[in-house]
C-alpha cells in the first residue's frame, strides 16, 4: 500500500497508461480531491465543469516525484471518479 502522506497538493495524477487524469487538490480521508479545473477532464463539460471530483486512494499504484500513478488506465480512472457525497 502506498503511503498516502506522500500525496501532496498540485501533484499530477496519471493512469497506468500514462494518460493524464487530473491534479491533486488535497487528500480527504480515503479519497483524493481533484482540482476543479481538472475535474471536468473526460466528462461532459456542461454538467461536470466547475466542481470537484474524487478518486479513491485505493487506485494509487505509487508516487513518483511529483506524479501520482494509478493502477487503472486514465480512461478507467476517469469513469471511476466520484462526486462529493
Amino acid at each position: 500500500m502506498t503511503d498516502i502522506s506522500a500525496v501532496k497538493e498540485h501533484m499530477k495524477i496519471v493512469g497506468a497508461d500514462g494518460a493524464p487524469v487530473g491534479t491533486v487538490d488535497r487528500v480527504e480521508g480515503d479519497r483524493i480531491k481533484l482540482t476543479k479545473d481538472s475535474s471536468s477532464a473526460g466528462f461532459d463539460q456542461q454538467t461536470h465543469a466547475g466542481h470537484h471530483h474524487y478518486i479513491s486512494v485505493g487506485l494509487i499504484a505509487g508516487v513518483e516525484g511529483d506524479t501520482v500513478r494509478l493502477s487503472a488506465t486514465g480512461a478507467n480512472a476517469v469513469r471511476m471518479e466520484e462526486e462529493k457525497s
